[in-house]
């Protein structure tokens, strides 16, 4: 079986798409997957399967949790080993060291073609710093997210996709999440 991150965009968040993360286990549970985990109240699971690949889980999650439980959110999945890469491959080793919480990762429906990366990068206005990996887009934010110019809407009018996004904490506090269950 095959560890699987997801990450469920927009929920929980300023009284917006309230769930319960119990519910999202136990949803994960009655479709078959092994192991249901979360962390934070912020859409964030790990869970086994053997069914499916990344992108066929995305849609498969998507419909299921609107179905049951009434949910339209985007789901973002990744496996374990995947995951590894986002935090090996971070080019922004300094920053995740002196200031995780204003390192963020967005993780993308689809990998952004250069062209939309460099518009990305030119509409920056603040001291903010972007890099793209793949389907990943990682963000420093040195005055904080909150009263930054650089907004989601902004990032996924830029890039061409969607996309939602985790802190350097939560990225490292999820891979731990999955090495507990790759032992």
């Amino acid at each position: 079986m095959t560890t699987h991150l997801a990450l469920i965009r927009g929920i929980n968040v300023g009284g917006y798409k309230q769930v319960a993360m119990a519910d999202l286990r136990d949803l994960l549970t009655q479709l078959g997957f092994a192991d249901p985990r979360s962390l934070l109240q912020s859409g964030n699971l790990v869970f086994r399967s053997s069914r499916r690949k990344s992108a066929q889980l995305e849609r498969f999650l998507e419909a299921e949790a609107e179905k049951r439980l009434g949910l339209e959110a985007d789901f973002f999945i990744r496996t374990a080993d995947e995951w590894k890469q986002v935090v090996a491959r971070n080019p922004f080793a300094a920053e995740a060291t002196r200031d995780p919480g204003h390192l963020l990762v967005m993780f993308l429906k689809l990998a952004p073609q250069i062209k939309n990366v460099e518009a990305l990068q030119a509409a920056i206005v603040g001291p903010e710093i972007v890099r793209a990996d793949g389907a990943q887009l990682y963000a420093v934010y040195p005055d904080g997210v909150g009263r930054s110019r650089l907004t989601h809407g902004l990032i996924e009018k830029k890039l061409g996709t969607r996309g939602t996004g985790r802190n350097w904490n939560t990225i490292l506090k999820l891979r731990d999440l999955t090495d507990v269950r790759d032992e």
